[in-house]
């Protein structure tokens, strides 16, 4: 959508900027150096999923203890969950805390003791020295992390085992016709049609009148200036809209080399945004939206055409 959006209040107020940044700085630090990482043969996936966790965790912070926002024990607790699902130490420890205080959740010992027993075997030092106060665990868990049941089969990207015809054939009819054509077109794009596909569904639920608050418009969700780079006359036409939002995504790609977390990022707020953040900018919405899209496709990084940036890539400098 290459928009500015939501942004955290604590960006301006007196949140607790020193250790805000220092956490920021080591979770996009890890993510602007996926290249490198990957260069050393390292799992980019973990260290994707690693990136992520560190931003949910510095989110729930806030919401936590009210630092920049208004106090909310339910959404921190949920973004703890989140974080702890990616195997984030610092989350299960702060969900340790939460469950053992009756904070945000009903007190329970027992749960309380699991999860850090947990946060212990994922090395943090702190919670093996808290363990005592804790007791052994129980192998007990809040709802947030008990397993969840397979997903349903009319979602067209959240599995990859998936049959992408068997699943599109269970949307309704108008969304159907959609999501085949975007699958059809990010074929022509030589993009994975399941990235495509969950960008749609991320966008706009594949509704190709969909217009947003801020004029973004169809079934990918450009906005003007993006429509008129990519020569969109009508972005209400849907294959107009398609191929335009899909030549932006080949475009991000390319000029972050195949990053595909830096380039949803960039979709959602602007590569201008990501290059001055050195990474996913610290924008509610667009960690929510690289988070969901990330979950639904499942790989860090896909095949790009080089050529398609005709200047330096930004990679030594956000990298």
């Amino acid at each position: 959508m290459n928009r500015k959006r939501w942004r955290l209040p604590a960006c301006a107020s007196g949140v607790s900027r020193r250790v805000r940044r220092l956490a920021w700085l080591g979770a996009l630090f890890a993510l602007g150096h996926a290249s490198v990482v990957r260069a050393q043969s390292i799992d980019v996936l973990d260290e994707a999923r690693r990136s992520l966790a560190s931003e949910l965790v510095v989110l729930a912070g806030q919401y936590e203890h009210g630092e920049g926002v208004v106090q909310d024990l339910a959404r921190a607790a949920d973004l703890y969950c989140d974080a702890a699902r990616y195997g984030n130490a610092d989350a299960y420890f702060a969900l340790a805390w939460m469950v053992g205080d009756g904070r945000g959740f009903a007190k329970d010992d027992r749960i309380a003791a699991t999860l850090m027993a947990r946060a212990g075997d994922l090395g943090l030092e702190q919670a093996r020295n808290a363990q005592r106060f804790f007791g052994p665990p129980a192998n007990a868990l809040p709802p947030c992390l008990v397993p969840r049941p397979a997903a349903a089969k009319n979602d067209p990207t959240v599995s990859d085992d998936a049959d992408l015809d068997e699943v599109l054939a269970n949307l309704p009819a108008n969304k159907r016709r959609v999501a085949q054509l975007v699958r059809l077109m990010a074929a022509e794009h030589k993009i994975e049609p399941r990235l495509a596909l969950a960008l749609a569904a991320a966008e706009s639920n594949f509704e190709s009148m969909a217009r947003s608050p801020r004029n973004a418009m169809g079934v990918m969700q450009l906005i003007p200036e993006t429509a008129q780079r990519f020569k969109v006359r009508n972005p209400y036409d849907v294959r107009q809209n398609i191929r335009g939002g899909l030549s932006y995504l080949n475009w991000l790609l390319s000029y972050y080399r195949g990053d595909v977390l830096l380039a949803l990022a960039a979709y959602n707020a602007g590569e201008g945004a990501v290059d001055r953040y050195r990474g996913i900018p610290p924008y509610r919405e667009t960690v929510d939206y690289v988070k969901r899209i990330y979950g639904m496709f499942r790989k860090p990084t896909h095949a790009f055409d080089a050529s398609l940036v005709a200047e330096a890539s930004p990679l030594v400098a956000v990298r």
